[in-house]
């Protein structure tokens, strides 16, 4: 970044105005050829080809401009003046079409502009885009003391069968013949010494061509003060201007700005000075140029900041699988950049564009059916990066594949599975499948289903649940919400309940433990009701069966009996105080465990 406190050192900044002086000497003294040479006229249009020609070039609104600027720079204002509509009487006498073509164009070189030549159209049906009427298109405008003339070209072919032929309209002839024209002479020309004057070049003074070459040098040298100056006054007055990110910014725009404000500096004082129309059109393809490359420059300075950024805070958030699409997505904007800069400049210099784009469209479209596969893992890739569905170190499910993720690529991800096998799924296969990540799960289900002897009593089944479902309520690791622990039905050869709760762990692994205690802890009540779980098999065992405890079966009727007869059955549901009696009251791990419970809290 270019400021007072880092000036550039002097042998640098005068090579490099040297370098931007030679480039626009070689521009000035290119071979002044007509038409596209000159002014940088496109080629003639499909509609030229099948149409009779015409001798001037007034087909088009391009070729009616460009005609008329090359006809003042031979000093032939005959013939410029036969790109004028000259309606009245008056205007027919020679003298007088000469005189209106003479002052148009000294109303010109004191305060006019024309388009420059690439931004007017070059289609027989001008432009069909903007506010004014079909055959009518706006080229220019002159300032006088008064008001602002607004020149417009007009087709005159009445019948959408002929030739078009467009001039300058009639609306405009009448207010540059009526304009007052103040002096014959420019401030300029008064300031040039005669011999700069009298030389010529394309009809023009060789002072003006001259005094041009030196307004841009001067013009970069304002504005490259002008920015410097507004830096150091930033990185002065503005404290978040020394921090990393917003002096890279303030970086990226510096360069871009300085050109823009060259530009824009060496076309009003150009224009003030009273430069000659024909260098100024000559040279308003160059500024367009200027322009179209000062805002790639400061796009291709925002895409390097961007994915600089974007890099690091990847980085910083360990998505290094991210890094790669930062950069992929880096150079393809570049290239972006590269061809769309071209294409705007060979525009700009009047180059027809149309078959190249057409080119480019076709090449496109055949890259993209080649590479459809590559650009639909690509896409994938994206899309895992930008939602997020896994990230590297998930535990996941992908169809039928369950495995661990090892790494996202710019083409696959790989998941290594539990028989440590690796398996590769492109991007675009993996973003449009169903993934169940099992990573960051909040809690874990825990959900068997018992089966128990047909043999087992109605009240042994109701201690069941209630013990069972206390358990639940007991154990510090179940979520403290409301446990489902429900007979669910009788099948054809035992009594079904079934238990849902969840389990809130850090892993699978502590859940894992968690759900073991549980289901040791339910089997001690089971063993503690009397009855025991059913065996639905087919094998036949010759024994003398022992049936259930009559003992344990007594107990159990008798403790039922307890709770009827105080009003203490935690059925359908758990009385809220009971509940909170339960809660915490089982030990886990269990005593004897080499695992310390917990110490509660206080």
């Amino acid at each position: 970044m270019t400021n007072c406190t880092n000036a550039t050192p002097m042998f640098s900044f005068v090579k490099s105005k040297l370098h931007l002086l030679t480039v626009l000497t070689l521009l000035i003294i290119l071979p002044y050829n007509s038409n596209a040479q000159l002014l940088g006229t496109g080629k003639a249009t499909p509609e030229a080809d099948t149409t009779p020609g015409d001798s001037l070039g007034r087909r088009t609104p391009q070729g009616t401009v460009n005609g008329f600027i090359k006809a003042l720079s031979e000093q032939n204002y005959l013939r410029a003046s036969q790109y004028l509509v000259l309606s009245k009487r008056s205007y027919r006498r020679v003298k007088e079409r000469e005189r209106i073509a003479e002052a148009f164009q000294r109303l010109l070189d004191q305060n006019g502009d024309i388009i420059a030549p690439s931004l007017i159209s070059n289609k027989e049906a001008g432009k069909t885009d903007d506010n004014l009427p079909s055959g009518v298109d706006l080229v220019g405008t002159i300032t006088t003391n008064k008001n602002v003339i607004s020149l417009y070209v007009e087709n005159q072919s009445e019948d959408d069968s002929k030739p078009a032929l467009w001039q300058f309209s009639d609306e405009t002839v009448n207010a540059i013949a009526t304009a007052k024209v103040v002096g014959d002479e420019t401030i300029l020309d008064k300031i040039l010494p005669e011999v700069l004057k009298d030389r010529k070049l394309a009809g023009v003074p060789v002072g003006h061509w001259l005094v041009v070459v030196v307004m841009a040098v001067i013009a970069y040298l304002l504005a490259w003060a002008i920015i410097s100056f507004i830096t150091f006054l930033l990185h002065l007055l503005w404290k978040k201007a020394k921090n990393e990110k917003i002096a890279a910014v303030i970086e990226a725009f510096t360069l871009p700005v300085k050109l823009y404000v060259a530009v824009q500096l060496f076309v009003n004082i150009s224009q003030r000075l009273g430069i000659s129309i024909i260098v100024r059109q000559r040279f308003s393809v160059i500024i367009v140029t200027i322009a179209i490359v000062a805002f790639l420059m400061l796009l291709w300075r925002l895409t390097d900041f961007i994915s600089i950024y974007s890099k690091d805070r990847m980085t910083r958030r360990g998505r290094i699988s991210a890094i790669s699409v930062i950069l992929f997505l880096r150079r393809t904007t570049k290239v972006a950049i590269v061809i769309i800069g071209i294409i705007a400049i060979l525009g700009a210099v009047g180059v027809d564009v149309t078959a190249g784009l057409a080119a480019l469209g076709i090449g496109g479209i055949a890259l993209a059916l080649g590479a459809q596969k590559t650009m639909e893992n690509f896409v994938g890739s994206v899309t895992l990066i930008a939602d997020q569905p896994i990230r590297v170190g998930d535990y996941c499910r992908i169809g039928d594949i369950k495995g661990t993720v090892e790494s996202i690529g710019m083409r696959s991800t790989t998941l290594r599975t539990a028989a440590r096998t690796i398996v590769t799924i492109p991007n675009g296969e993996f973003a449009a499948s169903k993934i169940e990540n099992y990573t960051h799960r909040d809690r874990f289900i825990f959900n068997p289903i018992f089966t128990f002897r047909m043999e087992t009593t109605p009240d042994q089944m109701r201690f069941l649940l209630v013990e069972l479902r206390a358990i639940l309520y007991s154990h510090p690791s179940v979520v403290n919400s409301s446990p489902i622990v429900r007979f669910t039905g009788i099948t054809a050869d035992a009594l079904k309940v079934e238990v849902t709760a969840y389990i809130e762990s850090i892993n699978s692994d502590a859940s894992q433990e968690v759900q073991e205690d549980l289901l040791l802890r339910m089997m001690d009540i089971v063993a503690k009701s009397g009855t025991d779980f059913a065996y639905p098999s087919q094998t036949v065992y010759i024994s003398r069966d022992k049936g259930i405890s009559e003992e344990k079966t007594t107990a159990t009727n008798e403790t039922v009996k307890a709770w009827r007869e105080n009003n203490e059955l935690q059925l359908p549901k758990f009385d809220p105080k009971h509940i909170e009696q339960l809660k915490g009251t089982i030990r886990y791990p269990e005593e004897g465990s080499v695992v310390k419970p917990p110490e509660p809290e206080s």
